[in-house]
């Protein structure tokens, strides 16, 4: 392929024969109009302004908006190697997990609440799911789970 490449005709007028004959050749193979630039298009008028915002009833509000989000988790938590478990009664599963203010705290069944600083708050987005509701108080949302 390189010899192709680098073997030059001896005679200029030679290479533009060829080119003019190649370029001949290539008319008709070319499809009308490419190579010309596309038309303009017209200003049209400006559609009417919709509100693309969702109604009311299916808005959720920011994580500023609220002072933290909790999710169930039923089986054994396990964090760097070690299982987690309740301070005051050992319980090691069934927990509900708090996420407030950039802290994450571990609930029991039995109601006793502990800070966990091996979770982060990146941690528990990664594991939470899509939120089920929004409740007005702490104990409203704890009724929610069950807890």
């Amino acid at each position: 392929m390189f010899h192709r490449i680098r073997r030059r005709a001896k005679n200029p007028s030679e290479t533009q024969g060829r080119f003019a004959e190649m370029h001949a050749r290539m008319q008709g193979q070319i499809p009308p109009g490419s190579g010309v630039p596309a038309p303009e298009p017209e200003a049209a008028e400006p559609a009417a302004v919709v509100d693309d915002f969702l109604p009311p009833e299916l808005r959720v509000p920011s994580h500023d908006q609220v002072d933290g989000r909790m999710m169930p988790w039923a089986q054994p938590l396990v964090l760097d190697g070690e299982m987690a478990a309740c301070a005051e009664c050992g319980a090691y599963r069934d927990w509900l997990i708090l996420s407030t203010r950039g802290e994450i705290w571990l609930r029991c069944r039995a109601g006793h609440q502990q800070q966990e600083p091996r979770i982060d708050t990146a941690w528990y987005n990664r594991h939470a799911g899509p939120a089920t509701g929004t409740y007005a108080t702490f104990e409203d949302c704890l009724h929610h789970h069950g807890y």
